[in-house]
C-alpha cells in the first residue's frame, strides 16, 4: 500500500491541477445517477467503450492518468468515474455499510445507462476491480470484456493484517498524508480510510471473508487478469483464484510490478490491455 501512496504523493498535486485544467476541454461533468451526482470524465470517440473504475479513495486522475493520456482515442471512448463518496462524487460521504461493492456496481451500470452506452468493457483496479467483477455478473448482456488487476474475490486474516498496519494515518509520514488531506480534508480522509479497513473486517467476520465469490460463475465476458508479482497488498493467491473461477479468463503477471502496475509500467500495461480489447485474445 505504501508504494501506492508514494505514487500518489508524486502525482497528486499536478493531477489536481490537471483536473481543473481539463474541466472544460476534457469533458469532465456530473450526471445524476439514481440519487447521487456522479463526477465523470469522457474522452475519445472510438467504437469501443470503456469504463475505468478506481481503487480505494481513488479518483479519475489520481488513478488513471497514463490511461487517459495514452489510450488511443480513435479506438476507444473512455469513461472514468469518481465512485460515490470519492473524489468529486460527494456528497454524500462514502458509505461502507454491508453490500457497498454491490451498490457501487449498480451505480456503475446505471451511469453507463444514463450516458446511453449499451455495450462497454470494464477496467477495474483494486477495489474498482471488485466492483467491475460484480457489475460484469449483473450486466451480462452489456459488458463485452473485463480487465481487473490488484483485485480479490475474498479476504483472509493475512489480508486484514496488512490493512491494519496502515489504518492510522497519523503513523504515516507527513509526505504520505498531506496529498490526501489536500484532496479530502484530514477528518474525512482519516475517518474514511479507517472505515475502509473496518469494512473488510466486517466482511471477514460476518461473511467468512467472501466478497463476490458466487458472482464469478455468472460472468460471461472474456476477462484479462493482470497482476504485479511484487504486489504486497494483494497476494498472488487472489489472481490465481480469479483465473481458476472465471469461465473465459487469461492471466498476465508483471514480474517486477507491484500493486500499481498500470502507473509504474503504463506502456506494458496499456499494450496488454489494447491487445486484449482489440485483438483476438480471449
Amino acid at each position: 500500500m505504501f508504494f501506492r501512496l508514494n505514487i500518489l504523493l508524486r502525482n497528486i498535486r499536478p493531477l489536481l491541477r490537471m483536473n481543473q485544467r481539463h474541466s472544460s476541454s476534457e469533458n469532465i461533468a456530473k450526471i445524476k445517477v439514481n440519487d447521487i451526482e456522479i463526477n465523470y470524465l469522457k474522452v475519445g470517440s472510438g467504437p469501443k467503450v470503456l469504463l475505468l473504475l478506481p481503487g480505494a479513495l481513488g479518483s479519475i486522475f489520481t488513478d488513471f492518468k497514463p490511461q487517459i493520456e495514452t489510450l488511443n482515442r480513435d479506438k476507444y471512448t473512455i469513461v472514468v468515474w469518481d465512485p460515490p463518496g470519492y473524489g468529486h462524487s460527494r456528497p454524500p460521504d462514502r458509505d461502507f455499510s454491508p453490500g457497498f461493492f454491490y451498490r457501487d456496481a449498480n451505480y456503475a451500470i446505471s451511469l453507463m445507462k444514463e450516458l446511453q452506452f449499451n455495450k462497454y468493457s470494464l477496467l477495474g483496479w483494486s477495489d474498482g476491480g471488485i466492483t467491475a467483477l460484480i457489475a460484469a455478473s449483473k450486466a451480462v448482456n452489456h459488458v463485452e470484456k473485463l480487465v481487473v488487476w490488484g483485485s480479490n474475490a475474498y479476504v483472509t486474516e493475512k489480508d486484514l493484517e496488512l490493512y491494519e498496519k496502515i489504518r492510522d494515518i497519523q503513523k504515516w509520514s507527513p509526505r504520505m498524508r498531506q496529498p490526501f488531506i489536500e484532496l479530502y480534508g484530514e477528518k474525512y480522509f482519516s475517518e474514511t480510510w479507517s472505515a475502509w479497513v473496518d469494512s473488510f473486517q466486517t466482511i471477514l467476520n460476518k461473511n467468512k471473508g467472501d466478497i463476490c465469490r458466487e458472482e464469478l460463475s455468472k460472468i460471461n465476458a472474456p476477462t484479462l487478469i493482470l497482476h504485479g508479482a511484487q504486489d504486497s497488498l494483494v497476494p498472488m493467491e487472489h489472481p490465481v483464484y480469479l483465473h481458476k473461477n472465471l469461465k473465459y479468463a487469461s492471466i498476465k503477471v508483471f514480474p517486477d510490478a507491484k500493486h500499481n502496475v498500470h502507473l509504474k509500467y503504463p506502456e506494458g500495461f496499456n499494450s496488454a490491455v489494447d491487445e486484449f480489447l482489440c485483438g483476438t485474445t480471449q
